[in-house]
């Protein structure tokens, strides 16, 4: 990200709260500052001694400032804040000039500026702003006059900065906010280092980007974008006993979010935040050549792969790979789409709102002409856009993308509501209904919190009007949430990072994202304790389900659309295997007959898998089911189907990254062998850049 971006991004964070005691020390210091530079300077206008307009009441009680005589006190800032307004607005009314700005501007590219008669410790709060509405004549005028002298202050900057007095570390969340200019101004100002120390460098204009110098005592550090962003908290899951627990129970999960995260932050030079790894998103990121049904009165086949892990020779890897029935794109049916998007201020980088709009023109290309388009945006309120339109319409639609501008807080709430209302206004019976929300993933007007906002995605979604959610950006990104609007609004979420992700997201995985061919998918994977002692499902964590939610047609879960691959790995150990971490129950057999034990026609099975799901605009579920045995196993890593052992590659990365210790002894190298092996075709390139991330991680892991 570039300075500019940065600096962009501070403008807009909300200030803390002022300090009075040290407003009241910085504006001393910056005056008595600014009374030394002008012993050295030419006359300013009207004044044959060279001091400013207002050097009369200065001269008295700047000097008992600075010795901390009224500093800090109450009864400085009474006796301030109403002479200075007052000195302010007669100047102003005279006409005459309230500082030499041209003077404080070459200072300030010559880095020149004196130093305040005393060091002088500046608070962050300091960057606290009146409200703009409210400002008299005069003030505004001196702001403006100030907001002049940033421009020069940050065209200086941007030349080679020579040794300097100015410490960017020491002020953090300086914003561009109206009215803060002038206190912004002289609080820059801090204390000069030691004679023969190296200098700090001069800050580039108001708004503070993080030092580029190495972190030294005392200097605020500005955290990182991606410490802003949240994430669901899951643990990973626990190895299991089948003794005690032998039924596995977990929605299904299409989200692709989690690999363009990890992608965003390996390209940008850090490892992901482990919370942001979600392997099953992972996993499933990728296309597969799973085998799938021969037509649509079954809507996916399951197969299943037993064989040795490759990062612990004592378990086993039990894969189980779904694949959805492909609509043929003549008979998908119709579309209704409202786009719901996010134009706050915090959409107005480029990687947002610009990125968005080129994404949805990418979209609305795809569709027919027949399909329907809506358009809602949001921030502070909602507003309507553009009403329920044909796509023959193309050239109206396209418009009313190029003109979205982003600004204004974000009440995604409101936002919502008009959405499914415009959904409900333009349904199509027997077609595709469906709100799709862009958003950088920051709601902070209205019935924000996940509860509130999860209760109006269920209410709505009784109307058959599913939800996509798609995130863009870094730095408010709320993971969190989306997951959560998504999973409750019969939809899916996905991550757009690049134009390349919005054009594989919603056009060549189109017939997935838009077109649902079953609802509430729901797994459950029942263990034979007669040959298997453990088990430990990867990934799944946020999708996990109560056993007796599978048979609760009532309990929601996840979607798969047209063409879509789930794919589900458990790691099992064996009855007897030294990697068996619980002991044996001592009366766990006791309840057994001879008759259940003896029974020789499931004695040979290593699991049962079993599959609900319900047909579009249905309620009533139905059940496949999949007994899993030695005839799924296959005797090396090496003699598994290419499409299998890439997943596994993909699911051992998806583990280191997330800290796993069971990876802990199988290196990045050993998972891009795995991948490069089993790359198979790869005709988008995904594979081969998934190569390119294994080599980046290993770099960042060993620094």
């Amino acid at each position: 990200m570039t300075v500019d971006k940065k600096l962009e991004k501070l403008s807009r964070t909300a200030p803390p709260a002022a300090d009075p005691e040290a407003r009241t020390r910085a504006l001393a210091a910056a005056m008595q500052a600014f009374d030394d530079a002008g012993n050295d300077t030419a006359a300013a206008q009207g004044n044959l001694k060279g001091w400013r307009q207002s050097s009369v009441i200065n001269w008295i009680w700047s000097p008992a400032m600075n010795k901390k005589f009224l500093a800090g006190s109450a009864l400085a800032t009474l006796l301030v804040i109403p002479a200075a307004g007052y000195l302010v607005i007669t100047l102003n009314h005279n006409g005459l000039p309230i500082v030499d700005q041209e003077k404080i501007a070459s200072d300030v590219s010559q880095n020149n500026a004196p130093e305040p008669a005393e060091p002088v410790e500046v608070a962050p709060q300091l960057a606290q702003a009146p409200a703009k509405e409210k400002q008299p004549a005069a003030q505004s005028s001196a702001a403006d006059s100030t907001r002049g002298l940033q421009d020069e202050e940050q065209s200086a900057a941007a030349k080679p900065a020579a040794p300097s007095e100015f410490d960017a570390g020491k002020i953090a969340l300086l914003t561009k906010s109206e009215g803060s200019a002038a206190a912004l101004g002289a609080a820059k100002r801090v204390a000069p280092a030691a004679p023969g120390a190296p200098q700090p460098q001069l800050a580039e204009s108001m708004a503070v980007a993080p030092s580029p110098l190495p972190p030294a005592e005392g200097r605020v550090q500005i955290q990182p974008d991606a410490n802003r962003e949240r994430f669901a908290n899951a643990a990973a899951n626990p190895v299991k006993s089948v003794a005690t627990d032998p039924v596995s129970t977990f929605s299904a999960d299409v989200d692709s979010a989690s690999y363009s995260f990890v992608r965003r932050s390996l390209t940008s030079g850090a490892m992901p935040d482990p919370q942001s790894v979600r392997v099953e998103e992972m996993i499933n990121y990728f296309p597969y050549d799973w085998p799938r049904p021969d037509n649509a009165d079954q809507p996916f086949k399951a197969t299943v792969t037993v064989m040795p892990t490759p990062w612990n020779h004592d378990t086993q890897l039990m894969h189980v790979a779904i694949k959805g029935y492909d609509i043929a794109p003549a008979t998908t049916p119709r579309a209704n789409l409202v786009f719901l998007i996010d134009v706050s201020g915090s959409m107005d980088e480029p990687d947002k709102l610009p990125l968005l709009k080129s994404a949805f023109r990418l979209l609305v290309n795809r569709l027919k002409a027949d399909d329907t388009v809506s358009i809602v945006t949001y921030a502070g309120n909602a507003g309507t856009v553009l009403e329920p339109t044909r796509v023959a319409e193309k050239s109206k639609i396209l418009s009313a993308i190029d003109r979205l501008e982003a600004g204004g807080s974000t009440g995604g709430a409101e936002g919502i509501e008009a959405a499914y209302d415009l959904a409900k206004q333009a349904f199509v019976k027997g077609g595709v209904n469906r709100v799709m929300l862009a958003t950088d993933g920051d709601f902070n007007v209205g019935p924000s919190s996940d509860e509130d906002l999860k209760r109006i995605i269920e209410e709505k979604r009784k109307d058959g009007i599913f939800l996509t959610v798609l995130g863009f950006g870094r730095g408010n990104l709320n993971d969190s949430l989306m997951q959560t609007l998504a999973q409750n609004g019969n939809g899916s979420a996905a991550y757009i990072d690049t134009l390349a992700e919005a054009q594989k997201t919603l056009v060549e995985e189109a017939g997935s994202t838009l077109f649902p061919i079953a609802k509430d998918v729901k797994f459950q994977v029942e263990f034979n304790p007669e040959r298997i002692a453990e088990y430990r499902l990867i990934g799944y964590e946020t999708r996990a389900l109560n056993r007796e939610d599978f048979n609760n047609d009532r309990v929601d879960a996840g979607d798969i659309g047209s063409g879509h691959s789930v794919t589900a790995i458990y790691e099992i150990t064996p009855k007897g295997s030294p990697a068996v971490m619980n002991d044996d129950l001592r009366y766990g057999a006791a309840d057994k007959t001879p008759a259940e034990t003896a029974d020789s026609g499931r004695q040979g099975e290593l699991a049962f898998v079993k599959m609900r799901y319900k047909r579009p605009g249905e309620d009533k579920s139905a059940l496949i089911t999949t007994p899993v045995g030695d005839g799924n196993a296959v005797a090396s890593v090496d003699a598994a189907p290419q499409d299998v052992r890439f997943s596994v590659a993909v699911a051992a990365f998806g583990q280191k990254l997330s800290r796993l210790p069971a990876l802990d002894t199988y290196s990045y190298q050993a998972v891009a062998d795995l991948a490069a092996a089993s790359r198979g075709a790869d005709p988008f390139g995904y594979r081969s850049d998934f190569l390119g991330l294994i080599r980046l991680a290993d770099g960042l892991s060993q620094r």
